[in-house]
């Protein structure tokens, strides 16, 4: 099971990860200030496996690919939201974190409960309800098990 930390719609990159944390020298340094401006806790609360549920847009604003980064590197095991922004989407796959579009979770899922992902299957089991998501097509779920975009294609050597 998976907690989970419920957020708004269009959360950008700045509320991800706030620009002055860029200047850190590595996404390690940088995670623990994850969503500062939301939660200020976030970062010590999240565990390993935990998922994002968000509403619309996530990911908006700009390009950065530490957004994406910070979330993988605190272990958040998917972001589940209504719709993403594409060039966060893009990074995201680049990187190898799950991002999985469901138009029913947002509105019935609650900050702080928990639910059963399962990214093969494209569900989400929640207080004895299945819901849709995203299935991922399996060269997809490959690409994410090799570590994103990135290192898939460097070990196509």
């Amino acid at each position: 099971m998976s907690s989970i930390f419920k957020f708004h719609h269009d959360v950008d990159t700045d509320q991800i990860i706030a620009s002055q944390y860029l200047l850190l020298p590595n996404i390690e340094e940088m995670k623990g200030y994850t969503f500062e401006s939301l939660d200020e806790e976030f970062a010590k609360k999240v565990c390993p496996g935990d998922i994002i549920v968000a509403g619309e847009n996530f990911g908006c604003g700009s390009s950065r690919e530490q957004a994406p980064g910070v979330l993988k590197a605190l272990g958040i095991k998917a972001v589940v939201a209504k719709s993403f922004a594409r060039i966060f989407y893009r990074n995201a796959i680049n990187i190898g974190l799950p991002v999985l579009v469901s138009k029913d979770f947002y509105d019935v899922a609650d900050n702080g409960q928990e639910a059963e992902l399962d990214l093969a299957e494209g569900t989400i089991v929640y207080e004895g309800t299945i819901y849709t998501c995203t299935k991922l097509p399996p060269y997809m779920q490959n690409i994410l098990n090799q570590g994103g975009l990135i290192a898939s294609l460097n070990q196509e050597d």
